[in-house]
C-alpha cells in the first residue's frame, strides 16, 4: 500500500473493499502480506488444502519476481501459484512425491525443474522428454530448464525443495 495510487485506492474503497494498511512493515512484500492475511483469516482450514493463484506475479522487475518466489518457500506447507501471460510457478516441497496433471490444451509443452536455495543431491522424474534418475541439480551446474511434457502426468521426487514451471499456451 506504500505505493498505490490514490484513485486506485479510491476506486476500490469507493466499491466498499476492505483496506488493511500494512505499509509501515517494509520487511516484506506485498504478497506476502496479502498471503498472511489470507492464512490468518482461515484459521479453521488446513493450509495444505489451501490454493492461491497470484495473477501478474512474473513478468517486471527481477527483484519483485525474486520475492514473489521467495513466498512460496516462506508459505510452503500452502499451495501458492504464480501465472503470468506465459507461464507459472509453483513449488514442490522435498516431503512429498508429486504427481502433476498436464492440461495439454492449455499447458506446456516447455516446463522446468529449478533448485533454489540449496542443491539437489537426487531428483527423478517420469513423463518429461529428458527423465531425471537420482540427478544432481544446483545452480552453477545442472538445472532442468527447456524440458518438454510427454503426457499428462509427470511425477517429482526430490532431496530439496524445486520450483516447477510450466509453460502456458496463448488462446
Amino acid at each position: 500500500m506504500d505505493s498505490v495510487r490514490r484513485e486506485v485506492l479510491d476506486f476500490y474503497t469507493g466499491l466498499g473493499t476492505k483496506v488493511v494498511d500494512e505499509s509501515h512493515d517494509q520487511d516484506t512484500t506485498d504478497l506476502h502480506k496479502c498471503v498472511a492475511y489470507i492464512c490468518d483469516s482461515t484459521p479453521d482450514l488446513d493450509k495444505s488444502s489451501l490454493r492461491i493463484l497470484v495473477a501478474g506475479a512474473l513478468g517486471g522487475r527481477f527483484d519483485h519476481e525474486a520475492g514473489n518466489i521467495n513466498v512460496l518457500y516462506r508459505f510452503s506447507t500452502t499451495r501458492i501459484i504464480l501465472l503470468s501471460d506465459d507461464c507459472l510457478i509453483y513449488l514442490l516441497p522435498r516431503t512429498h512425491s508429486h504427481e502433476i496433471y498436464i492440461e495439454p490444451s492449455i499447458e506446456g509443452p516447455h516446463c522446468g525443474l529449478i533448485p533454489i536455495g540449496e542443491p539437489a543431491r537426487s531428483t527423478t522424474t517420469t513423463g518429461l522428454q529428458w527423465d531425471m534418475t537420482d540427478t544432481e541439480m544446483s545452480f552453477g551446474s545442472l538445472i532442468s530448464t527447456s524440458n518438454i511434457v510427454k503426457g499428462e502426468k509427470v511425477t517429482v521426487q526430490s532431496s530439496s525443495d524445486l520450483l516447477w514451471t510450466i509453460s502456458i499456451k496463448k488462446v
